[in-house]
């Protein structure tokens, strides 16, 4: 069976403040919670007008506090930003408060511009070693504590804190088969290279103390509704969003416009083409054949549901048909 997730960026709908973000975001964690899905991941980004998830840590308790059974997590913490022992002790607060519950899914990228990387004082003359040493490190600091050891997480030491590899490209596919750790592929934008990842992964996976098999997850958008018309309303946003930040002017999520797709060219067309190649907008019949047609392409363990809309009422009942065709994926 392929289990359904979701990945929130707790977004920032134009005409609203981060404060009634994070009240959606509690509100839909508890609405997929009764819906069944499995967890539910919120990610960092940093100087993002839209993008609410910033201060990650904080808003996974947050999101853990108000809900009661739900996997609650990181999709990702972007290590480089961080001191993996910070990173150990700030996960291992949460498991330690909600045990069993905690997801750490850890990538590469800064989150951000190149500005904002230097103001969150990250170093960027690393190289790409820098990150697989930063993962084993991160991995020590949750094993139990030894005689002798000198730096240890408090809390985190000894703790399960299931460590996943996030990514795009085949760089996170290989670490995450050599350290047989469950990965996620960042398929919901980057979808260029999701089906090589997801074979890398696979071929190359080696058994750990963590997972024995290799587990699998990509991303996927899905605008539901219950007309095609609806769908393509709110799924504006989302593509506004897109084309406003290869313009280099991200802001707040903006409201939706009917018709959004009949004024773009030839080349927004071809830009939220390869953005949206892994997406279902429509009915739920239409979603129901997507998401099938996904599981079965791909083979993934689980699907990662993004659905970035303006309208917070429209987002949960996106989610709803989401749960209810998603019913039985294999």
């Amino acid at each position: 069976m392929v289990a359904l997730s979701v990945l929130d960026l707790s977004p920032i709908p134009e005409g609203a403040t981060a404060a009634q973000a994070f009240c959606n975001t509690v509100d839909l964690a508890r609405h997929v919670e009764r819906l069944g899905f499995r967890r539910y991941w919120l990610a960092e980004h940093h100087n993002m007008a839209g993008i609410g998830s910033a201060a990650t840590a904080v808003l996974i308790g947050h999101v853990a506090g108000a809900t009661e059974t739900i996997r609650v997590g990181a999709g990702g913490i972007m290590l480089p930003n961080h001191a993996p022992l910070v990173i150990a002790e700030q996960f291992g607060t949460l498991e330690s408060l909600y045990p069993g519950r905690i997801d750490l899914g850890i990538g590469r990228a800064p989150g951000t511009d190149q500005m904002t990387s230097h103001a969150l004082r990250r170093t960027l003359t690393g190289d790409v070693n820098d990150f697989p040493r930063d993962v084993v490190e991160l991995q020590s600091y949750f094993q139990p504590s030894e005689p002798g050891r000198r730096v240890r997480a408090v809390p985190g030491a000894g703790l399960n804190v299931p460590i996943w590899i996030l990514g795009s490209s085949l760089f996170g596919a290989q670490l995450a088969a050599a350290l047989g750790l469950p990965y996620a592929f960042a398929s919901h934008f980057a979808p260029a290279a999701l089906m090589q990842a997801i074979e890398v992964y696979r071929e190359q996976f080696r058994p750990s103390e963590q997972c024995d098999a290799p587990y699998a997850m990509a991303g996927f958008n899905v605008f539901a509704a219950d007309s095609d018309e609806e769908a393509a309303y709110v799924r504006s946003s989302a593509q506004q969003s897109v084309l406003n930040l290869h313009r280099g002017v991200p802001g707040p999520l903006p409201r939706p416009v009917r018709g959004f797709e009949d004024g773009l060219d030839a080349q927004e067309r071809s830009i939220l083409k390869r953005w949206f190649t892994c997406s279902a907008s429509g009915t739920p019949d239409l979603v129901a054949d997507r998401l099938a047609t996904f599981a079965e392409h791909t083979g993934v363990d689980e699907i990662m549901v993004t659905s970035n809309i303006h309208d917070h009422a429209a987002r949960l009942r996106s989610y709803e048909i989401s749960a209810e065709v998603g019913t039985g994926l294999t």
